[in-house]
This record gives C-alpha cells, structure tokens and sequence, in this order.
C-alpha cells in the first residue's frame, strides 16, 4: 500500500505558494507531498565574463538542503568547505533544464538565478526543485516584461520533472523517500510540454531494466507531467 493509497500512476499532492517571499524577483514554495522546496528568483543586470559583448543572457541555479530537511541532521555545506557532488549535479540539472526553454538572446545582458532550497525531503527532491523552479523563473520574467526591461517574453516552453521507479509490483510514479530506497532501478523524467524531453536519468539500482520497463517508466511519467503542466498553468496564466 503506498503512502496517501496513490495508484501506481498518481502524483503526491501537488501544491504550490507564490506569495512568499516579498524580496525576491519571482518565488514560490513547491509541495510534493511531503516533500517541499523553496524556489526564489534573482535579476541581476551582470553575466558571465564569457558572455559579454554576446548580447545574450543567462539563466543558472543553486540547490541546497537545509540541515533538518531529513529525519537526521546534516551539516551545511559551507561548513564543510565545499559542495556535494550531489547538489553541484542537481544544480547543473536544474539550471539545463531552465535554459533549454528560454530563447538567451531575448534576455539580453540579464542573468536570472534560481535558488531551489529543500526545507523538507521525502523524495523526488530535485524534481519537485525543477517544476516549481520554472514558476519562479516565469514570475520573474513576467516583472521584466511589466517593467519594459523585455519586448519579448524570451519563454517558449513549460518545463516540469517528475521521477518514476520500479518495484517488485511494476512501475510507480513520483516515488517517496521509502518508495525510492526500495526501487529495483528509479529515473527521473525532464520533459517540456511542447516539444518533447530534455533530460532522462535511469539507474538500475539491483538489476539492469529491460526496453519493455523502461517504456511503461517512461508513459506514466509522461501522463504524470501532464499534470503538472496544469498546475504550473495556474500560475502562468499571462502566458
């Protein structure tokens, strides 16, 4: 039985706050059941040395989790004189997955920076990150716009993830911190809503998958994503 009685195919409860942050750019905080992420938006008129004189601009984000995000304490990151491999590889991801729907050269000499901050984990944390990450991104481009800053909204595309698994009674969506420590292999799917994926990881945690899994992984997370394009619709209703 799996925690809230979900079908195989059924997101957590998926919830979403936007009044939350009066100082940042675009914000929001992200539930996937009981996992839940704080996603904060940053325009700063300065890019990357190597993009200037380009007249494009850049979208890049941070990940962290908070010491009492998990059932024991961990150490903050900065305390320990340098970041995990994990959070580094989960920023990288999150910061591809943004950039492959926004047109650079329609933000011209602006970086946006995305923090996505784990206040509490239970799974499908860098997913949960993705999709509420792309809310604040809009929100901020939105005021950029509102401003006069952009002509153009430089945005084509929604981006969302969410992660599937197998386990011994078949294929699960958006799996829990339980459900994913007992996955015969887990995967996350990045997908925008118009023109297709942007990134899938796959590992077989106890065993290789075969074609035939990894197709009934990939369709309840295509159906699963669908949902949360609408979610996220809610919150970008200028589009």
């Amino acid at each position: 039985m799996r925690n809230f009685n979900r079908k195989h195919n059924e997101l957590r409860k998926v919830s979403v706050d936007t009044d939350i942050n009066k100082f940042a750019d675009g914000a929001c905080l992200i539930s996937f059941g009981d996992t839940r992420v704080i996603c904060t938006a940053t325009i700063e008129h300065n890019i990357p040395k190597w993009l200037q004189k380009k007249g494009e601009g850049w979208v890049t984000a941070e990940y962290n989790m908070l010491p009492t995000a998990t059932k024991e304490r961990t150490t903050r990151e900065v305390k320990l004189g340098k970041q995990s491999g994990r959070s580094m590889e989960i920023q990288r991801l999150i910061g591809r997955s943004l950039r492959s729907i926004i047109d650079l050269k329609k933000l011209p000499n602006i970086q946006i920076t995305i923090d996505c901050d784990v206040i509490q984990a239970d799974g499908g944390t860098r997913t949960a990150s993705i999709t509420g990450a792309f809310i604040a991104l809009y929100i901020a481009i939105r005021k950029l716009i509102d401003s006069g800053t952009l002509k153009q909204n430089p945005i084509f595309d929604k981006v969302a993830a969410i992660s599937a698994g197998l386990l011994d009674k078949g294929c699960f969506l958006d799996l829990d911190f339980r459900e994913d420590s007992n996955a015969v292999a887990d995967a996350n799917f990045i997908f925008s809503e118009k023109s297709g994926i942007v990134e899938i990881q796959v590992s077989g945690e106890k065993r290789p998958i075969s074609k035939e899994e990894f197709d009934g992984l990939y369709q309840i997370s295509q159906d699963g994503i669908s949902e949360l394009f609408k979610i996220q619709s809610e919150y970008t209703k200028k589009w």
